[in-house]
C-alpha cells in the first residue's frame, strides 16, 4: 500500500494532501485551522488532519512530495537576476534569512515531522497541472497553469495523454506574470493582494474599458494593452513602467501609473467610476490574452479537452468566456486551483514516479475535516444554545428557506479550495433581488456589489443557464436564460452572469436532497449558495466554528448534521 503525503509550504496558501494507492483521500488547507486567510504557516494542522482522515500516521508514509524545486527557485529568482541588476542584488541581500530557510527546507521537514524516508521536490506549475489533469479524468487534454510565479515561471503548458504529462511550453517567466499584474491592481484599488483578486473580478462588470481615461486621449483598455503587451499568441511582457513588484517588495505601482490613474484608493474610500473602469480593463486584457493563447494551442495540438489550474484559473469570468467561445469540447477547472491545490498535484507526480499503475479518476472536492455524530453533539452541548434533532433535515430546512430565512449548512467533509459547495455553506432562496443586498450587508459584511452563486439541480441547469457543460465547482460563469432570470434575481450579477454550481446526486447527495425539497415546495430548483464565513475569515472548519459564526451574524438557522438551531 503506497502512502504519499503532499506538502505545500513556502509562500501563501500552505496545505497538505494524502494519497493512498493512487487515490487522494484527504486534502486540507492550513488557513482553516489557524484562521489566517491564505496562511503562510507550516501546515502541521493540515498534515495531522490528513493523517487522521486517512487513518494512518507519519511512520507509515512512504514519501513526502514537496511542492517546489528549491534549487531552481534560488538560481532563477535570486542569482540570475542579481547578476543582471544592482537593485536585484540588494533584493537578494535583504532576503538572505529567507533564502537560508528555503535552502534548508529538507532538514526542516525531517526535524519537524521526524521523517527519515524519501522527500522529493516537484516543480510548482507541474504540480498545478498534475492536480488538474489527473483529477479531470481526461485521457487527452491541453493542460494550462496560470498564476503569480512558481520557481520563476509564471505559466506552463503540458499535454496530458494516456495518464502521462509532457511539458511543451514554459516561456513566460518572472516578472512577466498575469497573476502578479492582477495582484498589483488589486492592491492599487484598495484591497489585499494575493487575497482579494476575486473582488476585482466582481467589480469589473460595473466598469467600461472603452471609456477615455481623464486627461488622456486613450481608453482604459488601450493603456492596459500597453501594460500587458502580447509578444505573440503564447507570450507576453508586463510593462514595468506601470507596475513594480520586481525591484522593490510591496511597492506594486509606479509613479507613472499613479500620474495617469490617480492616487491609490484606500480601503474605506468610495469606489469611483475610474476604479470600476480600471477593473474592467484589467479583466478584459486578461481574457484577451488567455483566449488568444488557448486558440493557438487548440489549433496546434488539435485536442478537444482543456484542464486548468493555478490561481488565475479561479477567475470564473475568464473561464466563462473560454466555455462560451466553444474553443474546447470539455473544460475542467481544478476546484482548489490556487497554491493550496498544488499539494494534490505533488502527490500524483510522486505516485506516477513510484508506481506504474494508472491513476483513475476518483477525485471529489470534499476532502477536508469531517466530524462524527458524537463530536457534533459534544459541540452542541458545550454551546448551550437550543437545538432540536430533525426527523427530516431536508424538509425542515427547505421550509425555512421558503420563508426567506438565512441558513448556515454544515454537513459532511469540508470542501478543499475556496468555494463552498454545499457542505460549509450559507444558503437562502434566490429571490427577491434584495436577498443579495441583505446577505452582503448583514451576514457576510462585504461590498454590496459582490455577487452570489446559484446551486442548481443538474437536470434543470440548461433551462436556467446558458452553459454547455456541467460546472460542479462553481468556477465557470455563464449567462442566465431570459425566461428564468425573473425567478432567481438574487444570484444574477449586473452583467446577467451567474457563477453556477451544478449539483448531482452522486457528488453531494445531502445537498441535492435539500435543493430538491426546496424545489418541491417552490417550483424553483435553485438556491443561493455562498461560503460559510464572513469577509476576511476562512470558511468554517469545525462544529465550534460553525456555532460561533452563526451566533455572531444575522444568520437565522444553523443546520449541523441532523440538528437544527433557530434564532
Amino acid at each position: 500500500m503506497v502512502k504519499i503525503l503532499g506538502i505545500k509550504y513556502g509562500g501563501h496558501d500552505t496545505s497538505a494532501s494524502l494519497l493512498i494507492n493512487g487515490k487522494i483521500v484527504a486534502a486540507c488547507a492550513q488557513e482553516r485551522y489557524t484562521k489566517d486567510k491564505h496562511s503562510r504557516q507550516f501546515p502541521i494542522d493540515a498534515i495531522n488532519d490528513c493523517l487522521k482522515i486517512g487513518k494512518t500516521k507519519m511512520s507509515k508514509i512512504d514519501q513526502i512530495a514537496f511542492v517546489g524545486d528549491i534549487n531552481l527557485y534560488f538560481r532563477e529568482m535570486y542569482l540570475n537576476h542579481a547578476i543582471k541588476s544592482k537593485k536585484r542584488m540588494k533584493f537578494l541581500i535583504n532576503d538572505i534569512p529567507k533564502i537560508e530557510k528555503i535552502l534548508n527546507i529538507e532538514n526542516f521537514l525531517r526535524r519537524k515531522l521526524n521523517f527519515k524516508k524519501t522527500i522529493n521536490f516537484y516543480p510548482h506549475h507541474l504540480c498545478h497541472i498534475a492536480s488538474s489533469y489527473y483529477a479531470s479524468g481526461f485521457n487527452k487534454a491541453i493542460c494550462l497553469s496560470l498564476d503569480g510565479v512558481g520557481e520563476y515561471q509564471t505559466d506552463m503548458v503540458a499535454i496530458g495523454s494516456n495518464n502521462n504529462l509532457k511539458i511543451v511550453e514554459k516561456s513566460n517567466v518572472y516578472p512577466n506574470s498575469l497573476g502578479l499584474l492582477y495582484s498589483a491592481i488589486t492592491y492599487y484599488l484598495g484591497w489585499k493582494h494575493h487575497c482579494d483578486e476575486g473582488i476585482i473580478m466582481g467589480l469589473a462588470p460595473y466598469g467600461n474599458y472603452n471609456a477615455k481615461v481623464p486627461g488622456t486621449s486613450k481608453t482604459y483598455l488601450e493603456i492596459f494593452q500597453e501594460i500587458l503587451i502580447k509578444d505573440n499568441s503564447q507570450n507576453f511582457k508586463i510593462n514595468l513602467e506601470y507596475v513594480d513588484y520586481y525591484n522593490q517588495r510591496d511597492k506594486w505601482i509606479t509613479k507613472k501609473f499613479l500620474k495617469i490613474f490617480g492616487k491609490k484608493r484606500k480601503y474605506k474610500d468610495e469606489i469611483s467610476q475610474n476604479h470600476k473602469n480600471i477593473a474592467s480593463a484589467l479583466q478584459k486584457v486578461l481574457e484577451e490574452f488567455v483566449l488568444g493563447k488557448l486558440r493557438f494551442l487548440k489549433k496546434k495540438y488539435k485536442i478537444q479537452n482543456l484542464s486548468l489550474a493555478g490561481g488565475v484559473a479561479l477567475n470564473c469570468s475568464m473561464n466563462g468566456k473560454i466555455e462560451n467561445k466553444k474553443i474546447f469540447k470539455n473544460i475542467f477547472v481544478q476546484p482548489a486551483s490556487g497554491d493550496d491545490g498544488c499539494s494534490i498535484g505533488a502527490c500524483y507526480l510522486a505516485y506516477k514516479k513510484l508506481s506504474k499503475k494508472k491513476i483513475k479518476k476518483n477525485f471529489n472536492s470534499y476532502l477536508g475535516t469531517r466530524n462524527n455524530q458524537n463530536e457534533i453533539i459534544k459541540a452542541i452541548k458545550k454551546s448551550k444554545i437550543k437545538f432540536i434533532k430533525s426527523k427530516n433535515i431536508y424538509k425542515d430546512v427547505a421550509k425555512h428557506l421558503k420563508n426567506g430565512e438565512i441558513i448556515s449548512w454544515y454537513q459532511g467533509a469540508a470542501e478543499f479550495g475556496p468555494r463552498a459547495l454545499g457542505n460549509r455553506s450559507i444558503l437562502c432562496k434566490p429571490y427577491p433581488a434584495e436577498m443579495k443586498d441583505y446577505l452582503n450587508k448583514r451576514v457576510k459584511f462585504r461590498e454590496e456589489f459582490r455577487p452570489f452563486a446559484p446551486a442548481v439541480l443538474d437536470k434543470f441547469q440548461k433551462k436556467y443557464f446558458s452553459l454547455g457543460q456541467e460546472s460542479l465547482h462553481m468556477l465557470i460563469a455563464c449567462k442566465v436564460t431570459k425566461k428564468f432570470k425573473k425567478f432567481i434575481p438574487a444570484v444574477v450579477h449586473v452583467d446577467n452572469t451567474c457563477r453556477v454550481q451544478t449539483v448531482k446526486k452522486k457528488n453531494n447527495l445531502k445537498f441535492y436532497k435539500l435543493i430538491n425539497e426546496f424545489y418541491k415546495i417552490t417550483n424553483i430548483p435553485v438556491i443561493l449558495n455562498t461560503s460559510f464565513n464572513v469577509k476576511g475569515q476562512p470558511i468554517v472548519n469545525t462544529p465550534e466554528d460553525a456555532i460561533r459564526t452563526f451566533l455572531s451574524t444575522n444568520i437565522d438557522v444553523l443546520a449541523i448534521g441532523d440538528y437544527i438551531s433557530v434564532k
